[in-house]
């Protein structure tokens, strides 16, 4: 590498910003280059040309990807000021006065995307037809907080500090079983009928930590990584599950057997980004979502 000197003679550009950002949000090569629409060898060559440039390293290399170091990660947050510019900027032209366009990037988790959100995408979409929409699915948080989204919308009773939201309301759960030739509760109570659970991925989930404490001796014989999964599978009548109340009242394949279990629910939270909820795309849907999700 070159002296300390060569950080200040290297030009730094918008495309090199936009290239750090991209590998610090996506860790890996081809996710890089897929972000940027260019190849991966393309996206190495840059990275090496920006590196030489600087006269120091921005990324520890691994077999699992790229990490990014104290001084990427400070250039990946410049990245995402300028990103933040140029998508108001071509939003401002795309849109007449008055109009809201441009693309807003949601994450959140199955169950609430079909449950909640995707139901009040339509009327959103009628009242502003420039917006697009990309959609995320997991059940963490993480690519909000590497700003790979604008918006999350999350179960959680702690939501992140470092993100600014509003409290949905109470996500209320029940048991629940087929609507058709399922069991009924003395059954469950005389653990004659199987369970159907989170995996351990979501070790910590409200329906999980309740069903260890009421039901200790039961191993669930399903167990899978969605809670929209876990309607699906009680449907069909492989068992039984804690589901939320605002994705079971639109299953008639569906039987609630229990009273609401108190001890199992959580919180929805509209969250996002503070230096971003002004902008206007961002805010419209925000403010949308904020008002137009019904949990109750």
């Amino acid at each position: 590498m070159k002296s300390s000197n060569a950080k200040t003679q290297y030009k730094l550009s918008a495309a090199d910003l936009q290239l750090i950002l991209a590998l610090a949000r996506g860790g890996k090569l081809a996710e890089a280059a897929e972000r940027l629409g260019q190849n991966s060898s393309t996206v190495f060559r840059a990275l090496q040309k920006i590196e030489r440039g600087l006269g120091a390293p921005l990324f520890e290399r691994s077999r699992t990807g790229y990490l990014a170091n104290e001084l990427a990660q400070s250039l990946a947050e410049q990245g995402e000021k300028l990103e933040t510019v140029l998508e108001t900027a071509r939003s401002s032209i795309q849109a007449e006065p008055g109009q809201v366009a441009g693309n807003v990037r949601i994450t959140t988790t199955d169950t609430v995307l079909h449950g909640l959100i995707a139901p009040a995408l339509k009327d959103l979409r009628g009242m502003h037809p420039l917006l697009g929409f990309e959609l995320y699915i997991g059940n963490e948080l993480a690519n909000l907080s590497r700003r790979d989204a604008d918006i999350a919308v999350r179960a959680t009773r702690k939501p992140p500090p470092h993100l600014v939201g509003k409290c949905l309301g109470p996500i209320r759960v029940a048991l629940f079983g087929a609507a058709r030739g399922g069991p009924r509760w003395n059954e469950v109570m005389a653990g004659k009928c199987a369970w159907i659970a989170p995996d351990d991925a979501m070790p910590e989930h409200p329906s999980v930590l309740w069903r260890r404490k009421h039901f200790p001796a039961i191993t669930p014989v399903f167990k899978v990584n969605s809670i929209l999964t876990v309607a699906e599978l009680v449907e069909l009548n492989l068992g039984v599950g804690i589901l939320p109340l605002f994705l079971a009242r639109h299953r008639p394949g569906l039987r609630q057997l229990s009273e609401e279990l108190d001890d199992g629910s959580t919180e929805l939270w509209l969250l996002t980004h503070a230096e971003s909820r002004h902008l206007r795309r961002i805010s419209a849907v925000y403010s949308y979502l904020s008002d137009a999700i019904a949990l109750a």
